[in-house]
């Protein structure tokens, strides 16, 4: 499956390395991507032999087109997902988004290399005066439940931005990465702390063998104690335990602007409307912006079409800054995936003592992929989660 094509902009920013071989492990992962590192990151932590097994190259599949906006608040509203799953869990599963935050800036500050990790707010505004009754109501609900938001009229727009919409919730504690530099900086990060990584190893067949996990590959046999699948948008069929839709959509990277005073304190930004126009800012004072989701699941093939796709998300952002000089420079198409009720999938195999997956489905993919990598450490090392129900595969 091509999960992305175009002319990507973060592989630019970070050289790879050389990898090592080993053959039994504690946990093997399936999968090198954002999802992958973390999880073995965390693992690593507790002591744990961890094996990573890529058929390509790490940090090379979805990852590579991630757009590295890392928000607590989700493509379901808060007041939505109480009225889905009630309001003790969904409540819960925000906080939850909260604190991988802050862990995700832990493991951003102890990588060899900087991520350009930095804090930031985020800007979520009304597309049309028809979704400001609903964005009301998620602030009113964000607010009961202590999470840091304000609400802004369109007259706080005015005096805050070169663009005014009828309302906006703006929430602090967010972040921006560089997703490429991070990745690749817990890999780097991982080679001094017993995790063995297989690129160019494609795993052809798992299976558990008397308490242990046997995994056949391209390059040969190995097995581990737990095998976690981080494969993304490319992991094997689960029948009916879970129900995905993947669908395709686009990013661009700009030209350097010379003046970023007017975009306020460089926040991320994004909108009520489905789907949704998204954008942000690098440390060299390109906008990333990406939107436009479509349903092939494939990574387009045509350049000319990635290009004019890349040229429409342009002119949204042109319209909302029209004082500044945007000029596309890279644009992209990449494969995307979310679950139909908008949470991730973490967690055992229903039917599997030793199998893990870590899906964490949805435009809050890093996020979750950290706090999914918690909750699987303590599966993994027999400790009571109470947030694993959550998530589970088969909820």
């Amino acid at each position: 499956m091509e999960l992305h094509n175009g002319e990507l902009f973060w592989p630019t920013t970070y050289n790879d390395t050389e990898k090592e071989f080993d053959t039994h492990y504690d946990v093997a992962i399936i999968g090198g991507g954002m999802s992958g590192a973390l999880c073995a990151y965390v693992l690593s932590r507790e002591g744990l032999k961890v094996s990573i097994i890529e058929k390509r190259q790490l940090a090379s599949g979805s990852s590579s087109a991630n757009t590295g906006l890392l928000q607590f608040s989700n493509d379901i509203m808060l007041h939505e997902l109480i009225d889905q799953i009630g309001e003790e869990k969904a409540v819960r599963f925000y906080k939850l988004c909260q604190e991988a935050i802050d862990h995700l800036e832990e493991v951003a500050m102890s990588v060899p290399v900087s991520p350009e990790f930095t804090r930031r707010k985020s800007i979520y505004y009304a597309s049309t005066p028809l979704h400001l009754p609903k964005l009301k109501k998620e602030y009113k609900t964000l607010k009961l439940h202590e999470f840091p938001v304000e609400y802004w009229s369109r007259k706080d727009m005015k005096e805050h931005l070169p663009f005014s919409k009828t309302g906006a919730l703006i929430t602090r504690g967010d972040a921006e990465v560089n997703p490429f530099r991070f990745v690749n900086g817990i890999f780097d990060y991982l080679k001094d702390h017993d995790t063995t990584t297989f690129e160019g190893t494609e795993a052809l067949e798992v299976k558990e063998d008397r308490g242990r996990v046997l995994i056949e590959t391209t390059k040969g046999k190995l097995s581990a104690s737990h095998v976690v699948y981080a494969t993304g948008y490319e992991t094997p069929r689960l029948g009916e335990h879970i129900g995905t839709e993947i669908n395709r959509s686009y990013a661009i990277a700009t030209k350097p602007v010379e003046d970023l005073s007017e975009w306020h304190e460089r926040s991320l930004i994004w909108e009520t409307n489905r789907p949704y126009l998204y954008m942000r800012t690098t440390v060299d004072n390109r906008i990333i912006a990406g939107g436009l989701d479509e349903d092939p699941a494939e990574a387009p093939q045509n350049m000319e079409k990635i290009e004019n796709q890349g040229k429409r998300i342009e002119k949204e952002v042109q319209k909302l800054f029209p004082e500044l000089d945007i000029e596309m420079e890279y644009v992209w198409g990449a494969s995307f995936g979310e679950s139909l009720d908008h949470l991730p999938y973490i967690g055992r195999h229903p039917d599997m003592e030793r199998i893990y997956y870590l899906l964490g489905y949805g435009g809050n993919g890093t996020v979750y992929s950290m706090l999914g990598s918690r909750i699987l450490r303590d599966l993994i090392l027999g400790r009571p989660n109470p947030d694993a129900g959550i998530v589970k595969l088969d909820r």
